[in-house]
């Protein structure tokens, strides 16, 4: 071992003798005996000088004398760099998978619901805002690079908004849209994520162009006209720690990524306010605040209540969830603790209501209070449906990148 790290002829002795032993491997029986022999015994002899301790020139000359004979008696493999380039491209890809599968898994924020702790996909109509100039150069980089986009259409012609064609992907990659006015088409190349279609009750999907821009079809577009003036938020994307839950349970206040199928009412209210079922294979990501076993409730302050004890800033995962000023309302997308109210909310509608969560369930509560659909209305659901808890933000590069510890 110790000559392995010391000798460059050592280590090129080995590497050829492992490569001839993977191809006779692979060729076994396809050579005849006497080709299997001689290989063999120049492998032997090769093994006999390195186990020996002989100097580096014998071992190099018995190194030549296996690639000789390798050459004259194993069958040459076609288009070999190809083949090697094929070969660690598939390695890399079954490593990267396992490392997705076991350990790390991107996941990209969609909503806002965990505000401000983790930002989702979030925007700003600039249309009317005139004044307001759009970044260019170094300041458009820059901005980028922060998480934010901008998306300008200017009207090619006179007319309305005759065709939105759905955001065309390749991989992970976001390529192009397109969008016809007056029956020309622009096109939006390399646009920003813009979060997921929306659904009406009617089953009908929403473009995110559309609702996010403010797109009427009604209205007449005049060439040179904005169409289209948007600020879009990067939501936040971050690395999900698979294996830490495969050796101890989830703890409170871990902000966690689950699987939609876990809960039991498969229900959420769209933008309008109308009950849709939650499609069941998608994943969610909220604080982990009640476990088996435990009765929680929501106090008239916004502080959770587990088994009569009230949480606060001083509980592990809390200090940002409740550093709120109790004088001040709740407000959206500010820490403002847990709030109820609302008749939608089947599982805790008010202060004086109570859940006791079942063994071997959790409940869990978007940072976001005051738009976040999560367990004060659909209750408790499996522990087993957890996935992960997050780990790292990777992107985009702004005051959350980095490990994520509340």
């Amino acid at each position: 071992m110790i000559r392995w790290f010391m000798s460059k002829t050592v280590r090129e002795a080995v590497a050829m003798r492992k490569h001839v032993q993977r191809l006779m491997n692979a060729q076994n029986d396809l050579l005849k005996p006497e080709a299997v022999t001689a290989v063999r015994a120049k492998v032997a002899e090769l093994n006999a000088v390195i186990a020996a301790g002989e100097n580096t020139g014998k071992i190099r000359i018995k190194t030549e004398e296996l690639e000789f004979a390798a050459n004259k008696w194993l069958k040459p493999y076609p288009h070999p760099v190809w083949r090697e380039n094929v070969e660690v491209l598939l390695v890399a890809i079954a490593v990267a998978m396992a490392i997705r599968t076991f350990f790390l898994q991107p996941f990209k924020i969609p909503t806002g619901s965990m505000q401000p702790t983790l930002f989702g996909v979030t925007s700003k109509n600039l249309i009317d805002d005139k004044d307001f100039k759009l970044p260019t150069g170094w300041d458009h980089f820059m901005s980028w690079v922060q998480g934010t986009n901008y998306v300008q259409v200017v009207a090619p012609a006179d007319g309305p908004v005759d065709a939105i064609t759905p955001m065309r992907r390749f991989l992970i990659f976001n390529i192009k849209q397109t969008i016809s006015v007056g029956g020309v088409s622009h096109t939006i190349w390399f646009p920003p994520d813009m979060g997921e279609p929306q659904q009406t009750p009617d089953g009908a999907l929403i473009d995110p162009l559309v609702y996010r821009g403010g797109l009427s079809r009604d209205r007449v577009y005049h060439k040179g006209d904005d169409v289209v003036r948007l600020e879009m938020h990067t939501g936040d994307h971050l690395f999900v720690d698979r294996l830490t839950y495969n050796f101890r349970a989830p703890k409170r206040g871990e902000i966690v990524v689950f699987e939609t199928a876990g809960i039991p009412q498969n229900g959420r209210i769209d933008p309008l306010r109308r009950w849709q079922p939650i499609p069941p294979d998608q994943f969610y990501i909220k604080r982990l605040v009640g476990l088996g076993g435990e009765t929680i409730q929501i106090g008239d302050d916004r502080h959770l209540i587990i088994n009569g004890h009230r949480l606060d800033a001083s509980t592990p995962h809390f200090e940002n969830v409740y550093s709120f000023d109790p004088k001040d309302p709740p407000q959206e997308s500010h820490f403002s603790g847990h709030v109820t109210g609302s008749p939608q909310m089947a599982t805790l509608p008010d202060s004086s209501t109570s859940h006791r969560i079942p063994p071997h369930h959790v409940m869990v509560m978007g940072d976001n209070t005051m738009n976040s659909l999560d367990s004060r209305y659909w209750g408790d659901f499996p522990q087993t449906a957890i996935m992960g808890r997050a780990f790292f933000v990777y992107w985009p590069i702004s005051a959350r990148f980095g490990w994520e510890a509340n």
